[in-house]
């Protein structure tokens, strides 16, 4: 974790200025700066209400509810339960581009343990079991920035023309809710936009943001194996068929598809999180259950990883001259992958926001978003990232032996919020505003 963090802090890329653009004006820059400013106390009181209550995907209905009535007190015409539980808001300036902002809503099944004065204990039944919840990817940080940037568009709303639609999207953390907003007329019932973007917190400094063009998230793919044996007894394994050992091979073999079939310059990872079989010591069971995780960035190597796992799960049966086992691929999201143009164009704003040394190139994540649903039908689009934490702990991060800052999914992932709403707010707003018509 503490490697993946200083690897994205300090290997942020620089990159000369594209050409230039038309950018934003300095006293609207100042505005947008401003107005944030001004509405933040409100936005932390909506951070924290949040935070304190997050649900998990598909049951974010108090957080829907909330932050339908913010945007229709706004003056955005609002429809909910789109996907099940999403928001969407339109609100229409005249002629001019049609932009999506989307933000993301659900929590994560885990305790929080930040100590924080408004710290979740919420709890929620997740898998059939009952468990607490908890804001431990930043998606209170994306709520409550979306609502600054609405805020200040309409604030704004002589200074542009076009249509916004911002929405609130359902079940991210299971790469659902994309899909199910689709699914359910986002892109016909409402306007279909010329461009789209989100923005992600990451463990960055706050008031800095990262950004690329090209891939900027993974596929993901879902592995749920089941190699099967003759169970017996611990004394006797010749008068049985093992599966823990078939289990033990295939986790072990399977990463020479990584390091000898992949070309060593491609990302991809193949991950075995868990392996469920057995009850006791003396006992060999008569099946075992594999659970992994398969990323990657381009398709081809997607393919090849896909079926070079497969290959070696079907040869670790039969070398034990057990039966085939049972092979269950869930695809996941697909990578995002932005748009160079939009990127660039947004880059000269950004550069001229925050100032070069605060908005750069970084490395694609290697974590997955449903982002790209939207993007894969045919809108050019930008998803970015923003810091969230006290540039101080994130330069001791970076030093060896340096104290690790909390990634994303972590327990202990805890937001310095003003500076970091404040930031995701007004880079939102900028953004948006450069391809609004004026």
């Amino acid at each position: 974790m503490k490697t993946a963090a200083n690897g994205i802090a300090v290997a942020l890329l620089s990159l000369a200025i594209a050409p230039a653009f038309g950018q934003l004006s300095a006293p609207l820059k100042s505005d947008v700066t401003a107005r944030v400013d001004t509405m933040y106390p409100w936005l932390d009181t909506v951070y924290k209400d949040l935070h304190a209550h997050p649900e998990i995907a598909f049951q974010e209905t108090r957080t829907a509810a909330k932050l339908a009535a913010e945007m229709r007190k706004l003056g955005f015409e609002v429809t909910e339960k789109v996907g099940k539980t999403g928001v969407v808001a339109v609100l229409k300036n005249g002629a001019g581009p049609t932009v999506l902002v989307r933000t993301d809503m659900d929590g994560l099944p885990m305790e929080e343990k930040t100590g924080l004065p408004y710290a979740s204990r919420a709890r929620a039944m997740s898998d059939g079991r009952e468990s607490f919840v908890a804001h431990s990817c930043g998606h209170d940080v994306h709520m409550a920035s979306w609502l600054g940037s609405a805020r200040a568009l309409v604030e704004l709303k002589p200074q542009w023309k076009g249509t916004l639609v911002f929405i609130a999207q359902p079940a991210e953390e299971i790469v659902g809710g994309a899909r199910a907003m689709l699914d359910d007329g986002l892109f016909t019932r409402f306007p279909k936009p010329d461009y789209a973007f989100a923005l992600h917190s990451w463990p960055l400094a706050h008031g800095t943001v990262g950004f690329n063009s090209g891939p900027v998230s993974s596929n993901s793919d879902a592995i749920e194996f089941v190699f099967k044996g003759r169970g017996g007894h611990g004394s006797a394994p010749d008068k049985s068929l093992d599966p823990i050992t078939i289990a033990a091979r295939f986790v072990v073999d399977v990463q020479t598809v990584i390091s000898r079939e992949k070309d060593p310059k491609e990302f991809g990872v193949v991950t075995i999180g868990a392996i469920q079989g057995g009850t006791v010591g003396n006992i060999i069971p008569d099946s075992v259950l594999v659970r992994g995780t398969i990323r990657s960035y381009s398709p081809a190597v997607r393919a090849k990883l896909l079926e070079g796992v497969r290959r070696v799960a079907n040869a670790s049966a039969a070398m034990a001259g057990a039966p085939a086992p049972e092979l269950r691929f869930t695809s996941g999201g697909e990578a995002i992958v932005n748009s160079e143009a939009l990127v660039a164009r947004t880059e000269v704003v950004f550069k001229d926001a925050f100032g070069a040394a605060n908005a750069q190139r970084m490395p694609a994540m290697t974590a997955s978003e449903d982002f790209s649903v939207y993007v894969n039908e045919g809108v050019p689009s930008m998803f970015f990232f923003t810091g969230i934490y006290d540039p101080k702990a994130v330069l001791e991060a970076a030093r060896e032996g340096g104290k690790p800052i909390a990634f994303n999914h972590s327990p202990f992932y805890a937001p310095v919020p003003e500076p970091s709403i404040k930031t995701a707010a007004q880079a939102m707003s900028f953004a948006v505003l450069n391809v609004l018509g004026r």
